[in-house]
């Protein structure tokens, strides 16, 4: 780190260009928001509205709102640790990351196309392991990175639990 805080390339190194880092942050973008796509084709619907569900279960306003937020982060503490060499130098972590993200594409569709909550449970719990592990991949690369994970886990802990408990609840 160079004085004023601003991140020099190492010696012998090249530092990407602004375009291409900008670009990779878009692309980061439309990967995380396309797995969400996903989801408008197994809209929650009539069945969902017919299951028992707990007190705390929240109202179906919220999810728009945190999923957004969450893609948000989630993309961008990619694009931190793809800024730092790319896939050459970060592929374990981008690979658990892009792992955590087919999970979390795959989960809606189970759920809400399907109307498997067990089978859900089974993968978010899955999901959630893998979530975890990019979280600690990312941390030795860029600790905001692996903090902007953290809010994504949080929030997969408490989809896990509801999953759970709507299973238990209609089964």
């Amino acid at each position: 780190m160079a004085a004023g805080g601003v991140e020099r390339p190492e010696a012998g190194t090249t530092s990407p260009s602004r375009l291409k880092v900008v670009l990779g942050l878009v692309g980061w973008l439309a990967l995380c928001f396309s797995a969400a796509s996903l989801g408008a084709f197994f809209m929650p619907g009539e069945w969902y509205a017919t299951l028992k569900k707990p007190a705390w279960n929240p109202p179906g306003w919220i999810f728009g709102p945190v999923w957004s937020a969450l893609y948000t982060m989630m993309a961008t503490a990619a694009w931190l640790v793809w800024k730092r060499g790319g896939f050459a130098a970060q592929r374990w972590p981008l690979k658990l990351f892009l792992v955590q993200l087919a999970l979390n594409a795959a989960w809606t569709p189970l759920f809400f196309g399907l109307h498997r909550p067990g089978i859900a449970f089974a993968e978010i719990v899955i999901l959630w392991l893998a979530i975890a592990a990019a979280l600690a991949a990312f941390r030795p690369v860029n600790r905001t990175a692996a903090w902007l994970l953290a809010p994504y886990l949080a929030w997969v802990s408490f989809a896990a639990f509801l999953n759970f408990t709507l299973w238990r609840l209609n089964s």
